[in-house]
């Protein structure tokens, strides 16, 4: 490259490479391709470019260079690569910049859509009537068509062939040169032979064009004219069946159903049209007789079933007050019973029957005690049904002097009241009458039992249901509430009910099945009711030992209305649930019980004994373990049967037994007990106070048989062996030949399934040993490692994971390297056409005011010329 300037060597590098202009006067020669010598051009003015600009290129020094080894990224062009990264950020980012705040849509152009004008079906018809005329463009030369072909204006059906049609060939035309079609037909395509030698001998003549059409032609017609007549011969047929619809549709829906058979059969046959279709007559006969050819009805939703059964309880209770007050009913009604009344035949599958159950005996769905014929009142059928026998109050279930033996309610005054009594309210004879079929809905315990008061026990279930169908929530808006306060409501009855001297346990299982339904569809209210009642046992329960848990006129364990309340909880709600609101405080609770309270009479252990069964049905799913309950079962085996243990210290295993030997009149007596048979325990009478031997075997049996089914049930816990062995060394300690003969079978049973599964749970154990270290390998004296040594190195970790994880670490490194080094360019990017768009705005703002400017300019000039003159007018007046 020459010397001097960068100019003067620019000026040189661009004569040598003959890019420069040509001087003028001199004739420039055209190439013969200049899009060749344009190339060759550029490419020179590039590589002059890059020779005379050095900082274009950048190249990175190698500290080992090999000759004739190319290395990736070695060579750089920073200017080449920032232009085309801005090519293609101007591409895509200076779009979607662009495209920032625009929202896209679809442009309806269909016919009439923005026409508010213009119905629905004016749009559809106008639309199918436009695209029926764009498809019959195209079919101007269907033969399928129904109008009729022509050709200038004559139809083509009278003309027998295409001879003289528009051609213009006749005998007037001869003179003017044209052949006729006779010789033509003859001479040029006809041979030379006459039409009778042909005739006679020779093979068939070959149709011209013009009869082929002809018959094409005559072939669709014949076609056209025979689907006509078919479907004008359809469509009076159709027109007919239309005609006799109405006959068909009287005796497909109002079919009589008092009518007998044969003489629908005869009408039928008398009205049914004869259409010419015998087959399609005897199918209409036969649907008019189908069972499925009735109307359903549809099937109802539950609030109109819920009103359904409100309005018949109305209806029903309006009728029974019109037969107490001695009216009678009217025709309609009687008329409108045997309307409903329908003939039972082979194929009714009675599925419109409402049993008993659903609203209680007398409700029909017809109405109460109706008669077919003589209307009669049923009256006497419900009294037999509801009739009391004894003439015993079933709502008043209690005299005053009779109190609850609920917990804290004993005569001592100890707590607070569990069950709700009724005061002031004696037994008196109930005279037996009707059922009433609506009921308000009660507040209170107390006006439930008012409610109740002349009402059976068997009939209570029936009270219940009225009241939940007239009060459906979707009936009323604050039903809500008042079926969530009948929940507790129904909890406190049942604890009422069960309350001694005489609990009514089948009226209790009638019940449940509503406070359940209530419950589910109400479990917040039903639950803090229920945690209302367990808090009130929980203070009872302190209350009792505070003040002493072995003195036997405290009363501390459950009796049977709480015992009951807790049954009823575990039938409720889920007892697997780790954490839940209402069964968690009755565990609590159940735990306390069995692990506070003193034995102190047959009573108690019986409480602990039903206890310990609703532990096992609790924990039947989640298997957990309760000590408690072990350790009350071992303690009541103690008293109960005769066994040759002195004292405590001789007791084998740890569990505390703080009653032992304190009541020796629980142990069950040798000499009458080997005369008795074994039974099942009966809770109420025990827990009135009955002792006898006969309730101690029966006691002993039941915690047998508990143990047994607790021990089938803990057999997986890893403790099972440190449990079950010191009951099962109870156990063989027993005086067995002192038990009846099933007591002491049942004795001998438990203690062998106890040995068996003692055993397996000692063969699953294995004996602790020294802790097992791992071997220790051999040296493989590879050598050590330092990190932090050499980039060299750490590039070649002896180690494969981790030399792969530093790999990856330097990969996300660089990625995260290069993604900021992208964003910060397009940020610049951003920021330049930010930059270029507010420089426009302002130019384009300079320039207005500019103008506004110049167009004010001249007009404050001669405002500035007129003040002058003035001023200069003022001084020439003034010097006057």
């Amino acid at each position: 490259m020459a010397k001097g300037s960068q100019l003067s060597q620019l000026k040189s590098a661009l004569s040598q490479a003959g890019a420069t202009k040509p001087q003028q006067g001199t004739k420039r020669k055209r190439s013969r391709n200049e899009d060749v010598d344009r190339e060759r051009k550029a490419a020179k003015l590039r590589e002059i470019q890059q020779k005379m600009n050095p900082f274009d290129v950048q190249v990175a020094k190698t500290k080992h260079d090999i000759g004739g080894r190319k290395v990736k990224g070695a060579v750089g062009r920073p200017a080449q690569s920032r232009q085309a990264g801005i090519q293609q950020r101007t591409k895509t980012l200076l779009k979607e910049y662009q495209d920032k705040d625009r929202s896209g849509g679809i442009l309806d152009r269909r016919f009439g859509e923005n026409d508010p004008t213009m119905t629905p079906e004016e749009r559809m018809l106008e639309r199918f009537t436009r695209e029926r005329q764009r498809e019959s463009k195209g079919a101007l030369f269907n033969l399928e068509e129904e109008d009729e072909l022509t050709h200038y204006g004559q139809s083509l059906s009278k003309l027998d062939d295409f001879d003289n049609i528009g051609l213009g060939l006749g005998d007037e035309d001869d003179e003017d040169g044209q052949i006729d079609s006779m010789t033509v037909q003859k001479v040029h395509f006809g041979g030379f032979e006459s039409e009778e030698d042909g005739d006679d001998e020779g093979p068939e003549r070959k149709k011209t064009k013009a009869e082929v059409m002809a018959e094409v032609i005559a072939k669709s017609k014949e076609h056209k004219f025979l689907r006509q007549a078919q479907q004008e011969k359809d469509e009076d047929l159709r027109h007919q069946v239309d005609q006799e619809l109405e006959s068909l549709r009287s005796l497909l829906y109002t079919v009589d159903p008092e009518r007998s058979v044969d003489e629908a059969r005869l009408n039928v046959a008398v009205e049914a049209p004869n259409i010419g279709d015998q087959e399609y007559d005897k199918a209409v006969r036969e649907l008019a007789f189908e069972q499925r050819a009735k109307p359903k009805d549809r099937t109802k939703t539950e609030e109109e079933l819920a009103l359904e059964e409100k309005q018949t309880l109305e209806r029903e209770e309006r009728k029974r007050q019109r037969r107490m007050r001695g009216e009678d009913s009217d025709g309609e009604d009687e008329n409108r019973r045997r309307k409903r009344l329908k003939q039972i035949g082979g194929d009714d599958l009675e599925d419109d029957f409402y049993g008993e159950d659903a609203f209680g005996p007398g409700l029909q769905e017809d109405g109460v005690g109706e008669s077919d014929e003589d209307g009669e009142d049923g009256v006497e059928d419900v009294e037999d049904g509801l009739e009391d026998e004894d003439g015993d109050d079933y709502g008043e279930s209690e005299e005053d002097d009779v109190e609850s033996e609920g917990m804290g309610s004993a005569e001592e005054g100890d707590g607070v009241e569990l069950v709700p009594q009724r005061k002031g309210s004696a037994a008196k004879s109930v005279v037996a009458k009707e059922l009433p079929y609506t009921f308000p809905c009660p507040g209170s315990h107390e006006e439930f039992l008012d409610i109740l008061e002349d009402v059976k026990d068997e009939d209570v279930p029936t009270v219940v249901h009225r009241i939940r169908t007239l009060y459906h929530p979707s009936l009323a808006e604050g039903n809500n509430l008042r079926l969530q306060g009948l929940t507790g409501v129904l909890a406190d009855h049942i604890l009422h009910i069960s309350t001694p001297p005489s609990p009514r346990c089948a009226l209790l299982a009638t019940l449940i099945p509503h406070l359940f339904a209530l419950s589910k569809a109400y479990p917040t209210a039903s639950a803090q009711h229920f945690v209302e009642k367990l808090v009130l046992m929980q203070k009872n329960l302190r209350l009792g030992l505070s003040r002493g848990p072995t003195k036997s006129e405290i009363k501390t364990w459950p009796g049977l209305p709480e015992l009951v309340l807790l049954r009823v909880v575990g039938l409720i709600w889920s007892t697997s649930d780790l954490n839940h609101p209402v069964i968690g405080p009755a565990r609590l609770l159940m735990a306390s019980y069995l692990g506070l309270c003193r034995i102190r009479s047959l009573s108690d252990i019986s409480s602990g004994l039903f206890i310990c069964t609703l532990w096992l049905q609790f924990e039947d799913y989640s298997k957990r373990f309760v000590p408690e309950v072990v350790t009350f079962l071992v303690n009541s085996l103690l008293h109960l049967s005769p066994h040759k243990i002195e004292d405590v210290t001789s007791l084998p295993g740890s569990f505390p037994s703080p009653d032992f030997g304190t009541c020796p009149e629980l142990r069950m007596d040798a000499k009458k007990a080997r005369k008795l048979t074994l039974g099942t325990p009966d809770l109420p009478a025990i827990l009135l106070g009955t002792e006898s031997d006969q309730v101690k075997i029966d006691l002993l049996g039941t915690c047998l048989t508990v143990l047994e089914r607790f021990a089938d049930q803990h057999k997986s816990l890893d403790g099972f062996l440190e449990l079950y062995s010191p009951a099962r060394a109870i156990i063989a300690r027993l005086d067995v030949d002192l038990l009846p003969e099933a007591l002491r079978v049942r004795v001998t049973a438990i203690s062998l399934v106890l040995s068996k599964l003692l055993k397996f749970s000692k063969q699953q154990r294995a004996p602790l040993r020294l802790q097992m270290h791992k071997p220790i390998p051999i040296p493989s004296y590879a050598p050590k490692f330092e990190e932090h040594s050499s980039n060299y190195l750490k590039n070649r970790d002896p180690d494969h994971e981790r030399n792969e994880a530093s790999k990856l670490r330097r990969q996300f490194k660089q990625e995260k390297k290069g993604a900021i080094r992208e964003l910060r360019k397009d940020a610049r990017f951003l920021a330049a056409v930010k930059q270029k768009e507010q420089q426009e705005k302002d130019r384009a703002y300079n320039e207005r005011l500019k103008k506004a400017h110049a167009s004010i300019e001249p007009e404050r000039a001669e405002e500035k010329a007129m003040l002058r003159e003035k001023a200069k007018e003022k001084r020439r007046a003034g010097k006057r």
